[in-house]
C-alpha cells in the first residue's frame, strides 16, 4: 500500500480520476472526428488554405459560448454543487454525440450541422470547465494537491492518448461507429460522476451574483503570481498551438491520412503523460517558476521544428517534446493557482483560468485558420512557434514575481499581496 499514491486512498478521489480519463477521451475523440469531418468535406470542394479556415473555424464557434458563459459558470460552482454542474454539461455533450451519430448513420452531416453540433458542446464544456476544476481541491487534504494534480494530469493525457487513434481508427470504419463509441464513453463518465459522494462546499455567498463575478475578476488581476500564471498560457499557447492544423498536416504534408491523425494527435499527450507520471512520484518542489518558464520556451521551440518537418517519425518526437513541456508548465501553474486561492474563490478563479485556457485553445484554432488562410498551413505553425518564444521571454520581464517562485507555498504570503492600484 505504501507505493500507492496517496491521493488513489481517497475513493472520492479515485471516482473523479476514472470519470476525467473517460470524459477526456471521449472529448478528444469528438475533436479528432468533427476536425477531420469538416476538414473532408471542405477539402472536396474548397482549396487547401480556404478549407484549413473551415477547420479554424471550429474552433471559433466553440470558443463563442465559452467565452459567453466560463465567468457566469464560475459563480454559479461556488454557489451550488459543484458535481450536479458538472453531470448536466456531460450529459449535455453525450446529447450532442448521440445526435452526430444519428445523422451520420443517416448521411444527414454537413458542415454547417457540425458547426451547431460543435457550439453546443462549446456550452457543455463551458460548464464542465469550472465545476471540474474547482471540485479537484475538494476531494484530497491540502497537502497532497500537488500530487493530485500530477494525477489529474496523468488521468487527463492518457484519455488524450487513447482517444485520438481510438477516434481515428473508428472514423475509417464509419462516423457514425466513432460518434456512437463517443456517446457510449460520455455515458461511463457520468455514471463515475454520480459515484462521487457529498464533498465539502465553501460557505454560501451573501453578495450578488454580479459582485461575485467582478470579485473573482479583480481577485485574478491583484494576484501577480495568478495572473501570469493565466496569462502566460493563454498567449503562449493559443499562438504556438499546431494541434489545430493537424488534420491539414495529416492529409496534405506529411500524406498520412486518417489513421496517420491519430498519432499525431496522440503524441503530445504521450509525451506530457509520461511527464505527469513522474511528477506524481516526485513532485517538483523547487525553482518553480523557472523551470514553468524555461519549458514554455521549449514548447515554442518544438513548435517551430514540428512546422518545418516534413518526417512524420520527425514530426511525432516533435509533438511528444512539445507535449512534455506543457505539461511541466500546466502542473506548474495549476498547483500555483490552486495553493494560492482561497476555497470559497476557486469556482470563480478556475471560471477565469478555464476562460484563458479556452481563448488559448478554441480561438488559437481560430487565430491558425486564418493565418494558415492567409500565409498557409506550414507557415501558421512556424509563426505561431516563434510568437510562443517570444511571449515567454516578454512574461518572464513583466512578472518577475513569477520568474523567481522558488517553492508553490513558501512565497504565498509575499506573492498573494494585491498590486499598487494604478
Amino acid at each position: 500500500m505504501a507505493s500507492i499514491p496517496l491521493p488513489f486512498l481517497i475513493p472520492n478521489f479515485r471516482a473523479f480520476w476514472a470519470a476525467r480519463f473517460v470524459l477526456t477521451m471521449a472529448s478528444v475523440m469528438m475533436v479528432i472526428i468533427i476536425g477531420w469531418q469538416v476538414y473532408d468535406l471542405a477539402r472536396a470542394t474548397m482549396a487547401p488554405r480556404d478549407a484549413a479556415f473551415r477547420l479554424g473555424m471550429v474552433g471559433l464557434v466553440q470558443f463563442v459560448p465559452l467565452f459567453g458563459l466560463t465567468l457566469i459558470v464560475g459563480v454559479v460552482a461556488d454557489r451550488v454543487d459543484r458535481r450536479f454542474i458538472a453531470r448536466a454539461a456531460v450529459a449535455l455533450q453525450l446529447v450532442c454525440a448521440g445526435t452526430l451519430a444519428w445523422l451520420a448513420l443517416h448521411d444527414a452531416i454537413t458542415i454547417e450541422l457540425l458547426f451547431i453540433i460543435a457550439f453546443i458542446i462549446g456550452i457543455g464544456r463551458a460548464f464542465a470547465g469550472p465545476s471540474l476544476s474547482a471540485l479537484a481541491p475538494n476531494l484530497v487534504p491540502r497537502d497532497i494537491l500537488p500530487a493530485a494534480i500530477a494525477l489529474n494530469s496523468i488521468s487527463f493525457q492518457t484519455g488524450a492518448i487513447v482517444g485520438p487513434p481510438l477516434g481515428a481508427y473508428l472514423y475509417a470504419v464509419s462516423p457514425q461507429t466513432a460518434y456512437l463509441t463517443a456517446s457510449v464513453l460520455f455515458a461511463g463518465a457520468l455514471l463515475l460522476l454520480f459515484a462521487i459522494s457529498a464533498v465539502p462546499r465553501p460557505a454560501p455567498a451573501t453578495m450578488s451574483p454580479w459582485r461575485s463575478l467582478v470579485e473573482g475578476l479583480g481577485y485574478v488581476r491583484n494576484n501577480r503570481i495568478v495572473l501570469g500564471a493565466i496569462s502566460l498560457d493563454l498567449f503562449a499557447v493559443m499562438l504556438g498551438g499546431a494541434t489545430a492544423m493537424l488534420p491539414v498536416y495529416a492529409r496534405d504534408v506529411l500524406h498520412v491520412g486518417v489513421e496517420g491523425l491519430g498519432p499525431l494527435r496522440a503524441a503530445p499527450a504521450v509525451g506530457a503523460a509520461v511527464t505527469a507520471l513522474v511528477l506524481a512520484f516526485r513532485p517538483l518542489s523547487r525553482n518553480v517558476g523557472p523551470v514553468m518558464f524555461l519549458c514554455v520556451g521549449l514548447f515554442g521551440i518544438a513548435t517551430i521544428v514540428f512546422g518545418l518537418s516534413t518526417n512524420m517519425r520527425v514530426s511525432l518526437a516533435a509533438l511528444v517534446v512539445l507535449g512534455a513541456a506543457d505539461m511541466i508548465s500546466m502542473y506548474v501553474r495549476g498547483s500555483l493557482i490552486q495553493l494560492h486561492t482561497p476555497d470559497a474563490m476557486r469556482g470563480r478563479v478556475s471560471s477565469v483560468s478555464m476562460l484563458f485556457v479556452s481563448a488559448s485553445n478554441e480561438l488559437g484554432e481560430f487565430e491558425s485558420g486564418v493565418t494558415a488562410a492567409w500565409f498557409g498551413p506550414v507557415e501558421s505553425v512556424v509563426f505561431g512557434g516563434v510568437a510562443a518564444v517570444a511571449v515567454t521571454g516578454i512574461w518572464a520581464w513583466g512578472f518577475p514575481e513569477l520568474r523567481k517562485a522558488d517553492r508553490f507555498e513558501t512565497q504565498q504570503e509575499d506573492d498573494i499581496r494585491p498590486a499598487p492600484a494604478a
